[in-house]
């Protein structure tokens, strides 16, 4: 038997203004705070564009977070609510009752939408304001320029509809509108066009970068001084950079794009993907580091024994987190310089990432001591490597004693493959079962993973569908 549940008082009064926008409109300057989201997610969702064009002048909250009813962006919404603003930045001084200084269109401020929107939760009277709101005299007040924060995803040949409005709107009121964006990432579209958006851009405002482009190094070296700009930036990325052919002036377009990190006194994660113009010229691009890391990632690259020298020696590192340097041929490097890179982060090293480094055996027995100092590791992926039973062996063995470590993905033995290089199953089964008797003869608890490389489910050159072995009761994978 099912339960009626009438509708809340609430609820009918919103619908009851809705029918009549006219009166929805000329009621707002009475209309409780209270009844303010609810009302306006009503005309979100009925599209009534006046009277969210109405709400926007009247809206008695510092932030309105739009981007938290637009699953998808909605040209026509944000067309409604731009001719609010529109009319707002026309006046000379702000309305009573309008609180407005941020116009929200990242995906957030859910929770917002949902305390008012009638559920279980108790709306103390305190609660009417958001926590950045000031209390300021009833009067009218000079305007301030609006924030308008948006998480850009510049991705294509050209801006879609959304973008394209919003942009053409910024930049003619550029003098009343600041274009505020914590989460920058670009992926594809022609150079110009990226420098236009980001010029109307505060660039102080980014705090994570992504650059996902096949750019030219001069095209690179262009977009460096905005990234100089972006002095408040905490991670960046920079990922797949072409250098396939030689440039004039390649030398002085690496100094343009290493000069500027040290202008990022906030960076605290930095990741660089398959950039292969750091060749030889590393310690450029370490020397202006200006504070601690967190994390480095520097994977698909080539770097020279100078390189990693230089890395080695970096004060800036002394403190990471996070270490990935998959991708990076090691078989070939001096023997001594990956081990004095781990002595010099064993203290706060908790991720370590060695995937596909052409690490054999007596590599990794050379790294075994300084990795078995690191008391703070918990994730340790060596997967991709070449390495035998015995070695692998002694490094469960040296790492057994690191209390933090529990996440743990090793290759497949050498031992499980043909002459030929073909994965033979009945030797991997045989490998396995002498993995768990050196993990039963440790004597405690243990799970690590074995993955093969190409995948033996999809054949794929991946590491998906590791293999766990496990003993004990150990459940923390």
């Amino acid at each position: 038997m099912s339960t009626w549940n009438p509708p809340r008082l609430l609820d009918q009064a919103v619908m009851s203004l809705l029918r009549d926008e006219a009166l929805a409109i000329s009621a707002l300057e009475y209309l409780p705070i209270e009844l303010f989201p609810q009302l306006f997610m009503e005309a979100f969702y009925w599209s009534c564009r006046e009277t969210l064009k109405a709400m926007v002048q009247a809206w008695p909250f510092v932030r309105l977070p739009l981007g938290g009813l637009m699953e998808m962006p909605h040209l026509g919404t944000l067309q409604a609510v731009l001719d609010g603003l529109d009319v707002l930045l026309s006046q000379k001084d702000q309305p009573r009752r309008c609180k407005l200084q941020v116009l929200d269109l990242r995906n957030t401020g859910q929770d917002f939408w949902r305390m008012w929107s009638g559920s279980s939760i108790q709306v103390s009277s305190s609660s009417l304001e958001e926590p950045v709101a000031k209390k300021r005299p009833r009067t009218h007040r000079t305007l301030a320029p609006l924030e308008v924060f948006i998480e850009l995803h510049i991705n294509g040949r050209i801006m879609d509809g959304f973008l394209a409005y919003l942009m053409r709107w910024v930049e003619e009121r550029k003098a009343s509108i600041h274009l505020c964006c914590r989460k920058l990432k670009i992926e594809s579209m022609p150079r110009d066009n990226i420098m236009k958006i980001l010029s109307m851009v505060q660039l102080d405002c980014v705090e994570e970068v992504r650059v996902n482009c096949t750019w030219q190094l001069s095209s690179l070296a262009v977009f460096a001084p905005l990234l100089g700009q972006m002095s408040n930036v905490q991670r960046l990325l920079l990922s797949h950079m072409d250098v396939s052919a030689l440039e004039d002036q390649e030398e002085q377009h690496v100094v343009q794009i290493t000069s500027q990190f040290l202008r990022l006194h906030c960076l605290q994660d930095l990741f660089l993907v398959s950039t292969f113009f750091l060749e030889g010229c590393l310690d450029q691009m370490l020397r202006c580091l200006t504070n601690p890391l967190d994390t480095l990632g520097i994977t698909h690259c080539l770097l020279t024994n100078s390189d990693l020298t230089h890395l080695s020696q970096c004060p800036n590192i002394s403190q990471l987190k996070g270490l990935n340097l998959s991708g990076v041929t090691l078989t070939y490097s001096s023997p001594e310089l990956l081990p004095g890179l781990l002595e010099k982060v064993a203290a706060t090293l908790q991720e370590l990432y060695l995937d596909q480094c052409g690490i054999m055996d007596s590599q990794l027995e050379a790294i075994l001591p300084a990795l078995s100092h690191c008391f703070q590791l918990n994730f340790f992926s060596i997967r991709g490597n070449f390495l035998s039973m015995a070695v692998m062996d002694k490094m469960l063995r040296h790492t057994s004693a690191l209390p933090s470590l529990c996440q743990e993905l090793y290759p497949v033995p050498q031992e499980s493959f043909s002459s030929l290089g073909i994965l033979q199953l009945g030797r991997l089964a045989q490998c396995r079962a002498e993995l768990l008797e050196i993990l039963k003869d440790l004597g405690h608890p243990r799970t690590i993973w074995i993955s093969s490389s190409p995948c033996l489910h999809c054949g794929e050159d991946t590491f998906n569908h590791p293999e766990p072995i496990t003993y004990g009761s150990n459940t923390s994978a």
